[in-house]
């Protein structure tokens, strides 16, 4: 199959739109990462998905609509989720709602609950309006991989398994959505992002983390939201990531670094801007700015494809505290190390 990459005009969004609405796949920009679309109520399209990406077809699959309103066909939306849709539709928070009988199994692998998010993109907007259908979308990439941010990642990734793929630039945000667990005695966090804890809190009278967000999950443990595979987001080569006071991390990287480097292998350092002087004469690339922990977000996924485009076999990362989008940024690293942390 040849992947066409078009720029979205009224044309190719209403081509997007028609090969949706024929059952079949298509790639677009949201704010947070590209999506791999299908209809999310056409069961034979969805499995489409699953087959495209590698995907365990255990894993459900977030729906993404047009509208506030049109949630509610497809869950039981109460008056929490109303007053969370008002403050952050269109954006980057997923809720888990109790599903109605539309949602078909294969959407949200069995579960009694499905996922719902409205992006805050203009290609994605334009396209759910278009098409006139809600949109099954996980992230675009070879499943475990990480999530592309531009159109070229997606063609890398799925280019020959796709008709064709939105190109809307690269992704605002960089990472994938909050997912707020709304069917949990009191509302959970079970993937963080852009939205987060203490933003939540402002509209909710408690909110809880899930503990599986920065740790594995057990042996017949079910995930209930995307992005909770052991490894996930990964790159080819080995990741660690490098966890303590800041000095003493810069020291243990070098050190680190060096004996890679005996070893033969290519290696690089993932560091801040801010302790950049630590690694002169070393392969370092630099992903964002701890005072502005948003830039990491954004450049985080981009720097994992760029160390399998470098050949790096041995990648290490500094770590970031876990407060505010500093949580989702230790969620992906930890699961794109495959939780392989070294606290020094």
């Amino acid at each position: 199959m040849r992947t066409i990459i078009a720029k979205p005009t009224v044309e190719a969004i209403a081509q997007a739109a028609e090969i949706l609405r024929g059952g079949g796949l298509v790639a677009f920009p949201t704010e947070t990462v590209y999506g791999l679309g299908a209809n999310a109520l056409d069961a034979v399209a969805v499995q489409k998905i699953f087959e495209a990406k590698g995907r365990p077809s255990d894993n459900p699959l977030i729906v993404h609509v047009a509208s506030p309103d049109a949630a509610e066909p497809l869950a039981v939306v109460d008056e929490r989720a109303r007053r969370l849709m008002a403050a952050f539709w269109p954006g980057p928070l997923t809720l888990l709602l109790p599903k109605k009988a539309v949602v078909p199994h294969e959407t949200n692998a069995g579960l009694a609950s499905v996922a719902l998010r409205m992006p805050d993109h203009p290609v994605a907007l334009a396209l759910l309006t278009a098409c006139a259908l809600p949109i099954a979308a996980p992230s675009a990439n070879r499943s475990g991989r990480p999530s592309p941010t531009t159109a070229d990642h997606v063609q890398k990734d799925i280019g020959g398994r796709i008709p064709l793929i939105l190109d809307g630039g690269a992704c605002a945000v960089g990472l994938e959505s909050t997912v707020l667990d709304l069917t949990a005695p009191i509302p959970t966090i079970v993937r963080p992002g852009g939205v987060t804890r203490e933003m939540l809190l402002a509209h909710l009278p408690a909110v809880r983390v899930a503990d599986s967000v920065l740790r594995p999950l057990q042996v017949g443990e079910k995930a209930i939201s995307p992005g909770m595979m052991y490894r996930h987001y990964a790159p080819r080569g080995t990741l660690t990531l490098v966890q303590g006071e800041s000095a003493k991390v810069a020291q243990a990287c070098t050190r680190l670094y060096r004996e890679a480097e005996r070893e033969g292998k290519r290696v690089c350092i993932l560091a801040f801007t801010e302790n950049e002087a630590r690694y002169t004469g070393l392969n370092t690339r630099l992903i964002g700015s701890l005072e502005s922990p948003e830039t990491i977000a954004h450049a985080l996924f981009a720097a994992l494809r760029a160390m399998d485009d470098a050949g790096v076999e041995v990648i290490l990362c500094e770590a970031i505290a876990t407060d505010g989008i500093g949580l989702a940024i230790m969620n992906r690293m930890c699961r794109a190390a495959a939780f392989r942390v070294l606290e020094v």
